[in-house]
């Protein structure tokens, strides 16, 4: 029965995706915005199974797709306030229906140690959540870059049907930042704590922690700077998809060298 499942979300994501893309300025009807609630409902549940099943089983392929899950999730909550982001959501949904697929299919494991320990769990959540967010900012910086060229007519390697205004774009921009900001930094906070009691040490120095420390320092830059120096537009998306590759490079990479070359 769940492998139906992975397929009827996907089925979900690229149904409303070809609608989104073919008439990506017209009026989302309410049939469209409850179909894919029902798509990111079952996608939460099938996350559920897959990431929680025994111990907290973190592959890349429950990564990714719960990375993806949070993007829908964002774009859906901000539809609710009557802006119209069916563009980027075509643009994301064919991407989400394939990463569901592959989590069906590729049923790999990665199961974290220490899992009995209940703030591990609650450590890992948040985790998730915070690289969720900053996955789906450096998404949505990317698709703010393409925005700009189309504004100034100039050639793009990918071409959406047409953009929302570039002011709401950045303002969900910097609400993601923000909020990852402070997951991010409650993720550190209790890596520290964790370390602590299971390695007797604070701080690993390795390069994971390393790379996530520079990936906080420079969203913490970027947040001061567009809020005290007005950083906007092209320097503020280049400095978060900056923080996002350090990001990428202390968890991704991690987990690459581990499950897949190992």
């Amino acid at each position: 029965m769940e492998k139906y499942l992975f397929i009827i979300v996907a089925s979900i994501y690229g149904l409303l995706a070809i609608i989104f893309w073919r008439k990506p300025s017209a009026k989302i009807a309410s049939w469209q915005h409850i179909l894919l609630a029902v798509g990111i409902v079952l996608h939460a549940w099938l996350l559920n199974n897959t990431l929680f099943y025994y111990s907290i089983n973190l592959s890349i392929s429950n990564a990714i797709s719960a990375v993806f899950w949070v993007t829908i999730l964002i774009y859906w909550l901000v539809t609710q306030f009557k802006q119209n982001l069916q563009s980027l959501q075509a643009f994301v949904l064919p991407i989400a229906a394939l990463c569901v697929l592959v989590q069906g299919l590729v049923r790999d494991a990665h199961f974290l140690e220490y899992t009995n320990l209940p703030y591990f769990k609650s450590h890992i959540v948040v985790a998730l959540l915070a690289y969720s967010l900053f996955t789906f900012a450096a998404f949505h910086a990317l698709l703010m870059r393409l925005a700009e060229r189309k504004l100034h007519n100039q050639p793009t390697i990918i071409t959406l049907p047409e953009f929302p205004p570039l002011l709401p774009m950045e303002k969900l921009l910097f609400r993601a930042i923000g909020l990852g900001f402070v997951l991010l930094t409650l993720t550190l906070i209790s890596g520290i704590l964790f370390s602590e009691e299971i390695y007797g040490q604070a701080f690993k120095l390795n390069h994971k922690n390393i790379f996530a420390v520079i990936s906080w320092l420079i969203y913490g830059t970027l947040l001061l700077g567009h809020f005290k120096l007005g950083w906007r537009g092209r320097k503020a998306s280049r400095v978060a998809l900056a923080g996002f590759v350090f990001l990428l490079l202390a968890y991704a990479g991690s987990k690459f060298v581990l499950e897949v070359l190992l």
